[in-house]
């Protein structure tokens, strides 16, 4: 009690009624029960109403003195003339006035985040998203026992993740994606957070394997490891995580094989992203249990064969109709194409590019509506280009090249109004180039290159005002080029080489954005060879492969 009226001297009117009630009952000695509960109350209430006002306006003022000068302006409400809880991006809590949020993101704010941070010890959520903040992430962020969300991404933080910050037991999303943070392994205590649905650490440079210990979060809805340097198999403890919906893993360095029962083991999965590792083996044919899954991407790694289960049409086919990303580009896979494709209704985009594909293209792509990129390029495809390719009107982006396919290049593709790829070079195509494709005003690209095309380049090609690109070289077209082709304005590289047009150039004269012209095999100027003409074609659509698949990453 002696100790009590000293704290008394000190603090306000409201705490001072509470001791005086919790007097009044050590003095009645009836109750000692009532005795302990009040005296429970009054350390509780003595904590959040005697220390609030100064200490969690020293925290935050001197996390204010740790930020860049000229990005202060934001927090100018911060001061002594303005009530706490009425500070930019500040919330108090309703009954004990203490500061439970601080929202700060996207504020453009600069220079690091001050250790007394952590002494804000009634705080439940934290947001710095999207700032300017350097220097590490203070290790007294662990003593913020009662945070349930914390958020430090899209910031410049260096240095390792501090151990202290898995002492917050009850958080729940954890954001650190997209700093600089680097240098040691992912501590084995993020195990202790087993309240943690979402963890988001991607685009940075953590390194080492995944510690088994993760394997108590098993509340995890969404794991976004993407692009760091982590290496090791794929992580067993994620095969733990049965919520999980959302794992992306991709752009690093893990290897190994996939369990053949991944798809029982994880069956809520919704995106699923792992490109660009050196993953091998076969895809697991139980990723047709997993209904919910809309994005596979598999692509850049290593695997092997056809699916599990069977040939890739028994398999592949399976996959759930709510599927509206599949890309398994850059293996090497077998098989071909199965008809079944055509059952996985709500495909946007179809990536099976760079593999060892074979057979014909079925004609059930034609069913996929929903379609926008088409990539089956780089394989070794026969047959001819399906008419109901015509049916995909909302289809923006077709690679074929590289393969065998042969036939004309179907009329149908005057349907696909959205077009703004056509790349079908390098195949075994002959005819005409279609007059419709002339009526696509979206094309921005069009790659007919190193076929056995005939006939003359339409008199139309000048409708196509927004044409970027436009290669028909190593065919047998002949004949004078139009003079319309002056009117591409938008056009940067034109290759016709090793064609056998004749006559009068057109004016190209107003083509301000040229950058590349061949013309033919040979010039006065470099007299190239044939064989050095066609490497340097090869080697600027393979440029623009490589641009256009680092682009996804």
């Amino acid at each position: 009690i002696p100790i009590w009226l000293t704290i008394l001297h000190k603090k306000k009117k409201k705490t001072k009624e509470i001791l005086h009630l919790l007097l009044l009952t050590y003095r009645q000695k009836e109750n000692m029960r009532l005795f302990l509960l009040y005296s429970l109350s009054a350390f509780m209430l003595l904590e959040a109403y005697g220390f609030s006002d100064e200490t969690d306006r020293k925290a935050l003022l001197d996390f204010k003195s740790q930020v860049s000068k000229d990005t202060q302006v934001v927090l100018s409400s911060w001061n002594n003339t303005f009530p706490l809880c009425n500070w930019e991006g500040v919330t108090c809590g309703l009954k004990h006035k203490r500061v439970t949020r601080l929202d700060l993101g996207g504020l453009q704010l600069s220079g690091v985040i001050s250790p007394s941070i952590g002494n804000l010890s009634f705080l439940i959520s934290l947001d710095l998203f999207n700032n300017s903040f350097g220097g590490t992430i203070p290790h007294e962020v662990g003593n913020l026992f009662r945070l349930h969300f914390l958020d430090l991404s899209s910031n410049a933080i260096e240095g390792m993740i501090p151990i202290s910050i898995f002492n917050c037991s009850r958080l729940s999303r954890l954001y650190l994606d997209t700093n600089h943070l680097r240098g040691g392994k992912l501590p084995s205590s993020l195990g202790n957070l087993t309240s943690l649905t979402e963890f988001q650490l991607h685009d940075n440079s953590v390194e080492g394997e995944i510690p088994g210990d993760i394997a108590s979060l098993n509340q995890m809805v969404v794991f976004n490891l993407a692009a760091n340097k982590f290496s090791g198999g794929f992580p067993n403890a994620i095969y733990n995580f049965s919520s999980l919906e959302y794992l992306l893993i991709r752009n690093n360095y893990f290897s190994g094989s996939l369990r053949t029962d991944f798809g029982k083991l994880l069956p809520n999965l919704v995106e699923l992203y792992m490109g660009y590792n050196y993953f091998k083996g076969a895809i697991p044919a139980t990723l047709a249990n997993i209904s919910s899954l809309q994005k596979l991407l598999i692509n850049d790694n290593n695997m092997t064969g056809s699916l599990v289960g069977g040939h890739l049409p028994s398999s592949l086919a399976n996959l759930s109709t709510n599927l509206q990303f599949l890309d398994l580009q850059e293996n090497v896979i077998s098989g071909s194409i199965p008809h079944g494709i055509g059952n996985l209704i709500s495909l946007q985009v179809l990536s099976l590019g760079g593999n060892m594909l074979t057979g014909l293209l079925t004609t059930s792509i034609g069913k996929l509506l929903r379609l926008q990129a088409l990539d089956l390029g780089y394989n070794s495809i026969s047959g001819e280009i399906p008419s109901s390719i015509g049916n995909l009107t909302r289809l923006e982006k077709l690679y074929l090249a590289n393969n065998t396919i042969e036939g004309t290049i179907t009329r149908g593709l005057n349907n696909c109004t959205s077009l703004l790829h056509i790349v079908i070079g390098f195949n075994k195509l002959s005819g005409t180039i279609p007059q419709d494709i002339m009526r696509i005003q979206s094309l921005l690209k069009l790659d007919v290159s190193g076929n056995s095309l005939t006939g003359s380049l339409p008199e139309d090609v000048g409708q196509l005002k927004n044409l970027v690109d436009l290669w028909t070289a190593h065919n047998k077209l002949s004949g004078q080029l139009p003079q319309t082709l002056g009117n591409c304005l938008s056009l940067e590289t034109l290759l016709l080489q090793g064609n056998r047009f004749d006559g009068a150039f057109p004016d190209i004269q107003g083509l301000k954005g040229l950058a590349g012209l061949r013309c033919s095999e040979e010039s006065s100027a470099n007299r190239l060879a044939v064989s050095e003409a066609r490497k340097e074609l090869i080697s600027v659509r393979e440029r623009f492969f490589k641009t256009r698949r680092t682009a996804r990453r």
